[in-house]
């Protein structure tokens, strides 16, 4: 079995807004400016973080959960970038040991060094006994060392750095709002939205030098492993895929799998265009439709041709975003509603709260697929689902797949890396 070295970091944290995704970008854009080839991955299911960090490194960035992927899947997607890469930098997922598959369990297996982001604001020796604790709650959890961020004062770095008793103290972020990075209600802004995101990344990268910050990880060893070929079942398809600011949450590992089967894709603005690309499937993916309701909703020629899509009895996949935008009507936070395109007998609206969260699987009639759901709107519907996903859980709350013909929609974001030929019958005629 093949095997390769290349240098690699997992930056995880005690929790979420710790600062991992600033950190991460910044290390992204120092080594990168050092002429170094970045590989960026991001654990768990988010869509967010990855745009960001794409624009730090320069290069796409791949979700990495064993979950969702599995351990076959992640071990290739690790050899694949160690072959081309200088350094590998992986932005885990909540906090260091969270989740269903943690970061810890990721770098566990792997034997990736964990460099841990810790938010010293307002925190002095405790600074300590938190990254004791991230390094040594589990036994032999490979540990490079921590950044300390929202730094206050040279003399506050100093108070950090002398409460770390056998952990490195790698580097510090000062506390600065020109690298923050805006969020909303689903997590951080959109990459695009964020008109001086380059600026923000550049004065985070500039911070951790002025502060001293030179650290070089080392090499570790990552093995090849069987490929798992997937077959040309979708050869000569024509996958219509919405793209723009409304619809923007799709796995760039979806996308490439449905190439991988042959499928041919080709992209469409539900609020631009008028028409839909000449094709034989359409994959409506998630995003934020309720933040252009008036110009979805005045779109009524895209409605018709979604609705003539339908009607001639090819496929269609709506995942969340993609879904509310298929209803009768979608309220926002405000009260406004807006007509949508009507395919679905349903009415949804924002909430002020999350409404789901979770990993989730379901067993379709095609197959079993992993995904995720992350929602704040409520759906009031008539239509009788034809299963529920089930969440990982113990008290988790499945989501309702429906059917209507060939229409598949749900608030479950798939991965179809998870099974590649459940996935691809959602699109075959």
């Amino acid at each position: 079995m093949n095997t390769v070295h290349c240098p690699a970091l997992l930056i995880s944290a005690p929790a979420s807004g710790q600062g991992k995704t600033t950190v991460t970008a910044a290390l992204a854009r120092l080594y990168r400016e050092q002429g170094q080839n970045v590989v960026v991955f991001k654990t768990g299911p988010d869509f967010l973080d990855p745009m960001i960090l794409e624009q730090a490194c320069g290069q796409p960035v791949y979700q990495l959960d064993l979950w969702m992927g599995g351990e076959t899947h992640c071990r290739q997607l690790l050899y694949k970038a160690a072959c081309k890469a200088d350094l590998i930098l992986i932005e885990g997922v909540m906090g260091l040991f969270d989740g269903t598959t943690s970061s810890a369990d990721l770098a566990e297996l792997f034997d990736i060094p964990i460099l841990a982001v810790i938010d010293a604001t307002a925190m002095a020796q405790t600074f300590g006994a938190i990254a004791h604790g991230l390094a040594h709650y589990r036994n032999k959890l490979p540990f490079a060392g921590v950044i300390a961020n929202r730094v206050a004062s040279l003399s506050h770095g100093d108070m950090l750095a002398e409460s770390l008793k056998d952990i490195p103290y790698i580097g510090a972020l000062p506390r600065d709002k020109a690298c923050e990075l805006p969020s909303r209600h689903l997590g951080l802004l959109q990459a695009d939205e964020i008109t001086d995101l380059n600026t923000r990344i550049d004065a985070a990268k500039k911070l951790l030098i002025d502060a001293g910050f030179d650290y070089q990880p080392a090499a570790i060893a990552f093995k090849a492993t069987q490929n798992q070929n997937v077959k040309p079942i979708l050869q000569g398809m024509r996958i219509a895929v919405a793209r723009d600011p409304a619809f923007a949450f799709v796995y760039k590992a979806n996308l490439e799998i449905l190439n991988e089967m042959g499928a041919e894709l080709y992209y469409f603005s539900p609020l631009e265009d008028n028409t839909l690309p000449d094709a034989d499937s359409l994959y409506l993916p998630g995003g934020y439709p309720e933040l252009h309701l008036d110009t979805l909703g005045k779109n009524t020629a895209m409605h018709e041709a979604i609705k003539l899509h339908q009607q001639q009895g090819k496929p269609i996949v709506a995942e969340c975003g993609g879904m509310l935008y298929l209803l009768k009507t979608l309220t926002d936070k405000e009260g406004q509603s807006q007509n949508m395109v009507g395919l679905l007998d349903g009415h949804a609206t924002m909430q002020q709260r999350l409404s789901n969260l979770g990993m989730h699987s379901v067993e379709l009639p095609e197959g079993k697929i992993h995904g995720h759901t992350f929602h704040h709107s409520s759906l009031q519907t008539s239509m009788a689902p034809i299963t529920t996903s089930k969440s990982t859980r113990k008290r988790g709350k499945g989501e309702a797949i429906y059917r209507q013909e060939r229409l598949h929609a749900s608030y479950l974001h798939m991965y179809f890396p998870s099974n590649p030929e459940a996935s691809a019958r959602l699109f075959m005629p």
